[in-house]
C-alpha cells in the first residue's frame, strides 16, 4: 500500500499559498479553533498594554459584559471619566506592560508583596502612584487621598479577579525598570512621568522567556487559587516598543527581540494550563502580508481599520457575533493627512510608554 507524503492530506490552512497570499488582507483569518465561548453575559476583564484598551473598546460597544469594578462617580462626566483613566480597564489600574507587573498586583492586591516604594512626590507636591503614576493627572493633593484611592483601587483589583469569567490580557513589553531593592517593577521609568530617578535605586532588565513563563504560570495558578473557573486569552500587542533602554541596540532589533520573546512564552504557557488560549493579533497587524496597510506614518500606531480587523476575528470565533458591516474598509492607497488625523484620533489610547522622548 502506497504511503502518501506527509503534507498530502492537510488542510489548507496548512499552505501559505492556499491561507495567505491567495486571500485577500483584509479576510484573511488565522484562527483554527478556540476552546471556549465568551457568552454577552460572561463577566470579562481586560487589562496589558496600550491595544488593550481597543479590545476593551470593542467588546462594550458590541454589547458584551465589560467587567468594570472600579468605575467613575456618577456625579462625573464621561470626558471626566475618560480622563482620570474610569473604565479604560476593568480596573483603574492604567497599563500593564509585564506579566511581572500584572503578578506583581496581583501580591499587592492581596498582600503578598508590599513594595518598599510606595508612593512619589510630583509637581506642586503632590503625590503619585508609582504603580499607576497617569492615571491621576497631576498626582493626588494629600497623601490620604493617595492612600484611599490606592486601597480602594486594590479592592477593585482583588473584586475583578474573584469575578471575571474570562481574563484578556495583551503582553506589550519585555523591557522594565525595577527597585534594586525589592524587585518592585514600574510600566514607566522613574522620573519620566514621577518620581526622580536614582541610579542607585534603579535597575534596568528585559525579560527572558523563561522569565515570562514563569511569571504567567504563577499568576495563572495564583488567580485559580481565588478564581478556578477563570479562562484566559492571550494576546501580544502589535504596537512595537516606542523606545529601547538596551545598551548599542537598535530599536528595531530590540522591538523584534521583545515580541518574540512574549509570543514564545504565551505558546509555552497554553501548552502547560487548561482553558488557557493565544489569540494572534500580533500576526493580523503585523505579518508582511499586510503590506503595512495597517500602521499609521508612524510606523507604530495602529490605525482603526486594523484594530476593527482583529476585533472583527475575535468575535467571530469566541462569541460568533459578525460586526464586519460595521467596520471600516480599507484599501491599499495612501491615506490622506486629514483621514489619517482623523482615525489617529479616533483610536486614541492612554499609554504610559507615550510620556518617553
Amino acid at each position: 500500500m502506497k504511503v502518501l507524503p506527509p503534507y498530502s492530506n492537510l488542510p489548507d490552512y496548512c499552505f501559505w499559498k492556499r491561507a495567505v497570499s491567495s486571500i485577500e488582507p483584509t479576510n484573511l483569518d488565522p484562527m483554527i479553533s478556540v476552546p471556549f465561548q465568551i457568552e454577552k453575559n460572561s463577566k470579562v476583564a481586560t487589562a496589558g498594554s496600550c491595544f488593550a484598551q481597543h479590545v476593551a473598546r470593542y467588546l462594550r460597544n458590541s454589547g458584551f459584559n465589560l467587567l468594570i469594578t472600579e468605575p467613575a462617580h456618577p456625579i462625573m462626566s464621561e470626558e471626566e471619566a475618560v480622563t482620570f483613566n474610569y473604565g479604560t480597564y476593568t480596573a483603574r489600574f492604567g497599563n500593564i506592560y509585564t506579566v511581572r507587573q500584572l503578578l506583581q498586583l496581583f501580591k499587592r492586591a492581596y498582600g503578598q508583596f508590599q513594595p518598599i516604594e510606595n508612593v512619589w512626590e510630583g509637581n506642586e507636591g503632590h503625590f503619585i502612584d508609582p504603580f499607576r503614576p497617569q492615571i491621576q493627572p497631576n498626582g493626588f493633593e494629600t497623601l490620604n487621598e493617595f492612600k484611599t484611592d490606592r486601597d480602594q483601587h486594590l479592592c477593585a483589583v482583588r473584586e475583578a479577579f474573584e469575578t471575571l469569567d474570562v481574563f484578556i490580557f495583551t503582553l506589550g513589553l519585555t523591557e522594565c525598570w525595577e527597585a534594586i531593592a525589592d524587585g518592585a517593577v514600574f510600566p514607566i521609568c522613574p522620573g519620566v512621568a514621577g518620581g526622580e530617578f536614582d541610579p542607585s535605586k534603579y535597575r534596568f532588565h528585559n525579560f527572558n522567556v523563561s522569565e515570562v513563563v514563569s511569571d504567567s504560570l504563577e499568576f495563572v495558578d495564583l488567580l485559580r487559587t481565588v478564581n478556578p473557573k477563570s479562562k484566559i486569552i492571550l494576546t501580544v500587542s502589535p504596537v512595537p516598543l516606542i523606545a529601547t533602554a538596551e545598551n548599542n541596540q537598535h530599536v528595531l532589533v530590540a522591538n523584534t527581540y521583545s515580541k518574540s520573546v512574549l509570543r514564545v512564552a504565551c505558546q509555552e504557557v497554553v501548552s502547560q494550563r487548561a482553558d488557557i488560549t493565544y489569540f494572534p493579533s500580533y500576526e493580523i497587524i503585523t505579518g508582511n502580508y499586510s503590506r503595512g496597510i495597517y500602521f499609521a506614518p508612524d510606523c507604530r500606531q495602529i490605525i482603526e481599520s486594523g484594530v476593527s480587523h482583529v476585533m472583527r476575528i475575535f468575535l467571530k470565533h469566541f462569541s460568533n457575533v459578525d460586526i464586519s458591516k460595521d467596520c471600516p474598509s480599507n484599501t491599499f492607497k495612501s491615506l490622506s493627512n486629514d483621514h489619517d488625523k482623523d482615525m489617529q484620533e479616533l483610536v486614541k489610547v492612554n499609554c504610559d510608554e507615550e510620556s518617553i522622548r
